[in-house]
């Protein structure tokens, strides 16, 4: 919310209504805050709508109970919550709804990458060369800056003070994690076949 607008009265407390029925309104400005918004929602921003007494956490996990069988889910996803479609309808989306700028086109190595950022976060280009054996192109850390999926990180603290890259709440959101630390374990990477080992 800006800073310079003034917030909206709200009776956050609704001490008039009986606890059930409490508790169903602040389930339902926490659907409403969640729907309206386009990215994950942190807690702070959710505490801000319902009472003091109101736990942001329960008040989500009733709301993901009340959806089950639904097309869509509540995700913990980047420090915050936000609405995703359930994967088995992802056919049906792109074969009705107009989502092509929403989709990620992103190729085997363009993931790779994006692994390789993530788990060695902040990177160079240099580093990112070492781990691939070769020059990483400016198009690529281009089109993944675009994407929102990397942002610029702090300068690495040698000659010449290179950039950095490092991953984004988009990646995140993009990819399904809370965290950095919903990652794969590396070791769990190279049992799988899907990374070298250390």
């Amino acid at each position: 919310m800006a800073k310079d607008r003034p917030e909206p009265e709200l009776d956050r407390e609704l001490a008039d209504l009986p606890p059930e029925l409490r508790w169903r309104e602040w389930m339902r400005r926490v659907e409403a805050v969640l729907f309206a918004s386009a990215s994950p929602v942190p807690r702070e921003d959710l505490a801000r709508v319902v009472g003091q007494a109101a736990s942001v956490d329960l008040l989500v996990e009733d709301l993901a109970a009340d959806l089950q069988g639904r097309a869509f889910e509540i995700a913990q996803v980047a420090g915050g919550w936000m609405f995703r479609t359930q994967i088995a309808y992802a056919p049906a989306i792109r074969i009705a709804a107009d989502v092509g700028d929403q989709l990620l086109d992103l190729s085997e190595f363009d993931v790779a990458v994006l692994a390789a950022i993530a788990y060695h976060q902040p990177i160079t280009r240099d580093g990112l060369k070492d781990i691939f054996g070769k020059e990483i192109s400016r198009d690529l850390i281009g089109r993944l800056h675009a994407q929102g999926l990397i942002a610029t990180g702090p300068r690495a603290p040698r000659r010449g003070a290179p950039y950095t890259f490092v991953t984004t709440d988009t990646f995140l959101a993009a990819f399904g994690m809370e965290s950095l630390r919903d990652l794969p374990d590396r070791e769990q990477l190279g049992d799988a076949g899907l990374a070298a080992r250390p």
